[in-house]
């Protein structure tokens, strides 16, 4: 239920308009959150105390515009100040309501202690300590972002870090803190883990002489470029999330986007809904994350599978779509961010109903892949 912002009972930092997530330091988050407990127990001690109701930024897609940069390339997703309410009253979000207090309780504790936790061992705590409330790591994970949207502050703020999947080979040299150099080329084709420390990834050295920054959906793919050691022939970086990426892969990318502003950002994702969606994660946030999407957004191009590729693979090595994908490219289809080209591509998948992977490609040999990008750069074939 949507209402106006300026009718709320309870509403924290309501003089910010813009909606944003802070990043904080620890005295700082653990103040919002202090002022959020003072807010509360000032009105259950008030004369003719009201139980009140918290607003929350909506995290809904009717609420979410895109900001199309004038001096840079990047777009990225934002929250407009359009509010939802979580009620103590109401049997529907009763409980949502709890859970927004158990999860700063802990994040206070885990900022006085000076310590970081992913969400999944922020959830078996929750579990152990209030069963009752949380039964799933979804519903931590909303009740996260309920309170990021509360306090504006990011979640990295709260004390909560990010569990990466990333990876990154290539050419490039990274140097933690305190540690010697690691040479992305050298890993092995298994990558270097990127790591979910987000103040770690902010502070680490990079060093490149590659050209390109290539995103690649799928683990078994960076898996084959890397171990072909393609950024030998092409002087890249290759990044993979293994799918839909983390926070912690997605800061990782804009890092290096900011550091080497001058590489294209090319990414490698099948021919579907599905790659469509993690290509528009990259380039553009999401709208669960709305509230700190422009920290992560890159200048993203498709580079492939496109249409355009379809000859290149057999009539049989299409595979037909599933309802999950048309879900997807209808959810797509309804929002603001697709830019016309890739709605095209998106009508032409829900056209056809097929679906290309990469790995079709491997009709013309296992080391065709290198070649397909080479190709594609060279032409200057990405949108």
């Amino acid at each position: 239920m949507e209402e106006n912002s300026g009718l709320s009972s309870m509403k924290f930092f309501s003089d910010q308009y813009h909606s944003y997530a802070d990043i904080l330091r620890p005295h700082e988050a653990r103040a919002r959150i202090e002022v959020s407990v003072l807010n509360l127990l000032r009105i259950l001690n008030s004369p003719d105390p009201e139980i009140f109701d918290l607003s929350l930024i909506n995290r809904k897609r009717s609420n979410s515009c895109i900001n199309k940069g004038i001096l840079t390339d990047v777009s990225y997703i934002f929250l407009s100040t359009s509010f939802t309410k979580s009620s103590l009253t109401n049997a529907k979000t009763a409980k949502a309501f709890v859970r927004v207090w158990k999860v700063m309780e802990i994040c206070f504790q885990i900022l006085l202690q000076e310590k970081r936790v992913t969400q999944r061992e922020l959830f078996y705590k929750l579990l152990c300590d209030s069963p009752e409330y949380f039964s799933s790591q979804i519903e931590v994970n909303r009740t996260v972002q309920d309170v990021v949207a509360l306090l504006r502050c990011s979640r990295y703020s709260l004390g909560i870090m990010a569990s990466s999947r990333g990876l990154v080979a290539g050419r490039l040299f990274l140097q933690e803190p305190g540690k010697e150099a690691v040479d992305c080329s050298v890993c092995g084709s298994s990558g270097f883990t990127i790591s979910g420390d987000l103040n770690l990834l902010d502070n680490t050295i990079m060093r490149s002489d590659a050209r390109y920054i290539i995103i690649v959906e799928k683990h078994a793919i960076f898996h084959r470029l890397v171990e072909d050691r393609v950024f030998n022939h092409i002087p890249c970086v290759f990044i993979t999330a293994k799918g839909y990426p983390d926070i912690a892969t997605r800061f990782f990318l804009h890092r290096m986007s900011t550091t080497f502003p001058d590489l294209p950002i090319l990414a490698l994702v099948d021919w579907n809904p599905a790659g469509l969606a993690i290509l528009c994660t990259f380039k553009f946030g999401s709208i669960g994350m709305g509230l700190e999407a422009y920290r992560y957004a890159c200048n993203v191009k498709w580079i492939g599978i496109r249409g355009d590729d379809l000859d290149l693979i057999p009539e049989e090595s299409l595979v037909p779509q599933k309802p999950k994908d048309l879900q997807i490219a209808k959810s797509l289809m309804s929002s603001k961010i697709l830019q016309e080209n890739y709605r095209y591509e998106l009508s032409l998948m829900i056209q056809t109903g097929k679906r290309a992977e990469i790995e079709a490609l491997y009709c013309h040999g296992y080391d065709y892949l290198g070649k397909y990008i080479a190709t594609k750069i060279v032409q200057g074939k990405y949108i």
